[in-house]
């Protein structure tokens, strides 16, 4: 996990919130209906109690059954409204909730995507689900019951309080002297839930992060019979998250226990002393009984806020965590003032002076001293040795990174001076892994070009030798593929790859090595495909097999970083050097006719 999403220490509020405000306050007229319906709710239960009273001192003391009738009427008229104010808070607070929380998800993905590679380079993929679901789960109670119900409890309490001294002075200064009894606990166990609280959504995406994981590389895993270990490392991450759970419950219940430990003493302790003031004739039993709904009101509404400040507590530290991401910025970022290439680009692409290093690596240059000038429509393939540096130059022209010293041009412009989004909407890219998405047939080959019509995917599908397997597939083109095209063998997903990016019709094209981990049958109808592919585009392939790439218009032989030598594939074999050394290591010389055993097919494979 990169340094930007290391957990900081615990915040000593909730201020982190108060970050959220540009998400809510869009909804303020919802949110100001909400409030008037709280208000209302908390008016009528504490208009219950003077119905109480009335009940008691008009209706029963009085043995008059009209008056006991009025009151009880006017009691069942309070609850009605009641519930309709608490049907329109919960509703609207809820509601209110779902849509904050689908904006802010919204936001938080958007910022996520447009992220440099740096980023997801050093962060694990389910810690950012977990920030993405957990984390706004989380926020979404707080916000639409959480907020609310510590506003409603708190302002009626504050009116309980009220109609306390009006009831008795005496008896509700008592109540207060237990107020900050109450209180004390609460900011001071707080404190501890808080931190636990954010501990605990921390280690919950760990287990997040190594499901993640063990389920995409489930075939290694199986393979490998590691299964067994897989479990002990889940149960571990599991009982780490359970073990802080359990922490911050025992602290919430401690918490939640104390406080109601001292409120309801308190309301015994009322109720000894106002016994005896209605046996004096200093108050009435209504009053009494008012009195004491109050109370209740008053520690039960303390127990509620101390629970729900907990929960408050938490959605700050979920929060701080959502906020973490979106303070993150990307590495590589579009100038104030953008260059804007050409509906089309010729495709002239050079590389200046060009020295790079990864931000992990500062000290070991990736290319150091690259130059190198591609014309229009010119195949150039890249060679070497794993890490020579071959990935970093398709990263720089994609804008991935920008170098630190020199220029990547297109067509003479600096594409640093560009949008990312702009340069690499003129280059297609087909990974040595092709990338397929869970839908259907149709929808990933239109993935460069949304708007692109059916008939223009099919003739994309054709020319990438693709059009017969499809058509083979229960439902053609409108066929689910499955998570990362598991219904398809690799040379399927990659001619689908090469579809897409016939269909996007790029000026440049961008290939890692599309055939190196093909059977032979498969791999022959991806070259074709290829052919049609590269045809009038300039093309730069990272070459593992130097099979496929004899025919290169020129071959760049990479060593560390620096260009060792440049040429076709006859001119660099009569050299010798570096690329003479690889295409012995993958063309073995034929075996004598004594041999036993003949060479590979394919040779020896060269690193990436």
């Amino acid at each position: 996990m990169p340094a930007n999403l290391t957990p900081p220490k615990t915040a000593r509020s909730v201020s982190p919130l108060l970050r959220l405000a540009r998400f809510v306050l869009p909804y303020k007229g919802r949110l100001a209906a909400a409030g008037s319906a709280l208000i209302v709710a908390a008016a009528s239960v504490l208009a219950l109690g003077q119905g109480l009273k009335h009940v008691i001192d008009s209706g029963f003391a009085s043995g008059d059954p009209n008056l006991l009738n009025t009151a009880l009427a006017g009691v069942l008229a309070v609850a009605v409204v009641l519930s309709g104010a608490t049907y329109a808070r919960f509703y609207l607070m809820m509601s209110t909730a779902e849509r904050v929380i689908a904006d802010l998800r919204s936001t938080v993905f958007e910022h996520i995507i447009g992220l440099s590679s740096d980023f997801f380079g050093a962060t694990r993929t389910g810690e950012i689900i977990s920030r993405l679901t957990n984390d706004t789960t989380q926020l979404q109670m707080v916000i639409g019951f959480g907020f609310s119900m510590f506003l409603r409890n708190l302002l009626m309490m504050v009116g309980a309080v009220v109609l306390l001294f009006v009831t008795s002075p005496k008896l509700a200064a008592l109540v207060l002297l237990g107020v900050p009894a109450t209180l004390i606990p609460i900011f001071l166990l707080g404190r501890r839930v808080r931190g636990l609280s954010r501990a605990n959504q921390d280690r919950v995406a760990d287990v997040s992060a190594h499901v993640d994981e063990a389920i995409h590389e489930i075939l290694t895993v199986q393979a490998y019979v590691h299964e067994a270990e897989e479990r002990a490392h889940f149960n571990r991450r599991v009982e780490s998250a359970c073990e802080v759970g359990v922490a911050r419950v025992r602290q919430k219940a401690g918490l939640i226990a104390l406080v109601m430990l001292i409120a309801f003493s308190a309301i015994a302790v009322i109720l000894w002393i106002g016994g005896h003031d209605v046996l004096a004739g200093k108050i009435t039993a209504g009053e009494l009984s008012a009195f004491v709904f109050y109370a209740s009101i008053v520690a039960s509404g303390a127990g509620t806020v101390s629970e729900v400040w907990g929960e408050i507590q938490r959605a700050a530290g979920a929060c701080e965590r959502l906020m973490e991401i979106l303070d993150t910025s990307a590495s590589v970022q579009a100038p104030a003032t953008p260059v804007r290439f050409p509906d089309r680009v010729r495709g002239r692409v050079s590389f200046e002076g060009v020295q790079f290093s990864y931000p992990s690596r500062p000290e070991q240059p990736a290319l150091s001293d690259f130059d190198l000038e591609i014309e229009p429509g010119e195949h150039i393939a890249l060679v070497g040795p794993s890490g020579a540096g071959k990935s970093t130059v398709m990263g720089l022209l994609l804008r991935f990174h920008d170098p630190q010293f020199g220029r990547v041009c297109i067509d003479g412009v600096d594409i640093r001076r560009c949008d990312p989004a702009d340069v690499r909407r003129r280059i297609a890219l087909v990974p040595q892994d092709p990338v397929i998405f869970a839908t259907s047939v149709l929808e990933n080959v239109r993935y460069g070009r949304p708007q692109a019509t059916q008939a223009e995917v099919v003739r994309a599908l054709r020319a990438a030798h693709a059009e017969e397997f499809v058509e083979r597939l229960p439902e053609g083109l409108r066929t689910e593929l499955g998570e990362r095209g598991a219904r398809l063998s690799g040379g399927q997903r990659q001619r689908l790859s090469i579809a897409r990016a016939l269909l996007a019709d790029r000026e440049i094209l961008l290939l890692d090595e599309a055939t190196s981990a093909l059977d032979s049958v498969s791999e022959r109808l991806v070259q074709d495909a290829l052919v049609n592919l590269v045809r009038g585009r300039t093309s730069l392939t990272i070459a593992h097999r130097l099979s496929t790439v004899q025919d290169a218009d020129r071959i760049v032989v990479l060593d560390h970083g620096r260009i060792h030598a440049i040429g076709r594939h006859e001119a660099l074999m009569q050299a010798g050097g570096l690329y003479a050394h690889l295409a012995e290591l993958q063309f073995p010389p034929a075996p004598s006719a004594g041999s036993t055993y003949g060479s590979t097919p394919g040779g020896t494979k060269v690193g990436v």
